[in-house]
């Protein structure tokens, strides 16, 4: 069915794999999405992955490294620069740390991708979390915490990667704020203020729809901020 040019598009980026529990919660997630919010999976290596305008919010999945990590790039720029709606979840928020390293003019160095590499941004975990849940502590005064409480959560992971602590400054400088951490984890959230919606997460918020049939208070955020920014599309 086609959708109105006045609705609401979200792109999901990532390599979709149904055998991933966390890209079948994804699918689940969109499903409960409103009608006229039009969302689709976009791959890496496809040649929509390039070509995002028209789009009202960009979810970085999970499932890095990516096929086509430099698609995944350009699109993170894009979204800085352009004032998208943005969203990452696990490989999305070490991509996102990564944008922003660059920002801070840090060679945004993966360890996943490059071991030998010293110095990476994105370390290996002493502790991998692979279908693992830590309890989340949102930084007071962020969007993470208007949106999904003050107090501690849990939050499902399966990363064995994150922003080492050395890093920490590094997005900071970029205009990030640590926007939660979790034990083990380190930082578990990152965001940036005066962005419209720019908020990256190592726990994976969908996780749990496919149960529940409800949406994550951050995913609703990051719909209605996808929303918000058809008007200014528009314009």
């Amino acid at each position: 069915m086609r959708v109105p040019e006045s609705s609401t598009t979200i792109v999901v980026l990532g390599d979709r794999d149904e055998r991933h529990l966390t890209h079948r919660e994804i699918d689940a997630t969109l499903a409960l999405l409103p009608a006229d919010v039009g969302a689709r999976w976009v791959r890496t290596d496809g040649e929509d992955a390039v070509a995002l305008n028209g789009v009202d919010g960009l979810w970085l999945a999970p499932g890095g490294p990516y096929a086509r990590d430099s698609a995944v790039d350009a699109a993170v720029e894009r979204c800085l620069d352009h004032g998208t709606p943005f969203l990452g979840t696990c490989s999305g928020f070490q991509y996102a740390c990564l944008a922003l390293a660059r920002r801070a003019g840090v060679r945004a160095v993966h360890a996943e991708v490059d071991p030998s590499a010293t110095g990476a941004v994105i370390g290996q975990l002493a502790c991998s979390l692979y279908g693992e849940e830590r309890v989340v502590t949102p930084s007071p005064g962020t969007t993470l915490a208007a949106t999904c409480g003050a107090d501690p959560f849990v939050g499902f992971h399966y990363c064995g990667y994150g922003l080492a602590q050395q890093h920490e400054r590094t997005v900071e400088r970029a205009g990030a704020v640590i926007a939660a951490r979790a034990p083990d984890m380190g930082v578990e959230a990152i965001e940036l203020p005066g962005h419209p919606f720019f908020v990256a997460t190592a726990f994976q918020p969908q996780v749990g729809a496919g149960v529940t049939g409800r949406m994550h208070p951050l995913l609703d955020a990051f719909v209605r901020a996808a929303a918000g920014h058809v008007s200014r599309r528009q314009a």
